[in-house]
């Protein structure tokens, strides 16, 4: 791979061709991974360890606690940053492969349509996600969850337990909701922006 592919590739593709897109992508890699590796870890990490019913064994704790979480939240937002970042990389890919310059993506119309197309999909994946989240998580984590016992015991059909720091747990729910959303009116506001630096509204970077 030579100099000059390389150069082209990190000046003219990694770099998003938008000011809002460029804040997006700080953002998104800085402040939203930051709080879901960091704080999410603090949080989530010793949940299964602390996630507790009665009668208190450690079967009995094995199986509420999967059905209490059919995926655990910190594998499913990082699923979640992962696929939302894929149509962004396959336009810069793209770009890469036939060496766009970064000055060049809003000035033909295919490539500012493509990179328009892959922001409107990340608004849909960024919503598709926002749905399942609330279908997984709902928007507030209580003490006590009642899980059926059924299955397992046909004398335990249905058992308290204790779900650990679930204050903490609601408040970093609403957490990854606003930051959904921010991604959201972000994407809608780089569209606004190429839609305007296209009508001449806004000087071309």
């Amino acid at each position: 791979m030579s100099p000059s592919y390389v150069r082209s590739f990190s000046e003219g593709c990694l770099r998003p061709p938008t000011v809002i897109g460029q804040f997006h992508t700080l953002f998104f890699g800085s402040v939203r991974m930051f709080f879901l590796g960091v704080l999410g870890f603090a949080v989530y990490g010793n949940e299964a360890l602390h996630f507790s019913c009665d009668p208190d064994k450690r079967e009995v704790n094995l199986f509420c606690y999967n059905q209490f979480r059919p995926i655990t939240p910190q594998v499913f937002w990082a699923l979640q940053l992962v696929i939302v970042l894929v149509p962004g990389a396959f336009f810069h890919l793209y770009a890469a492969c036939k060496s766009i310059k970064q000055e060049d993506n809003l000035q033909k119309s295919f490539y500012t349509g493509f990179y328009i197309f892959s922001v409107f999909l990340r608004i849909i994946l960024e919503a598709v996600a926002f749905w399942l989240q609330t279908q997984l998580f709902g928007f507030k984590v209580n003490a006590i969850y009642m899980c059926d016992m059924g299955v397992l015991e046909k004398k335990f059909n249905v058992t308290r337990c204790m779900v650990p720091e679930h204050f903490e747990k609601t408040i970093f729910l609403i957490a990854m909701y606003t930051f959904t959303v921010i991604t959201v009116f972000l994407c809608v506001a780089e569209i606004f922006e190429i839609t305007c630096r296209r009508l001449g509204f806004l000087k071309t970077q």
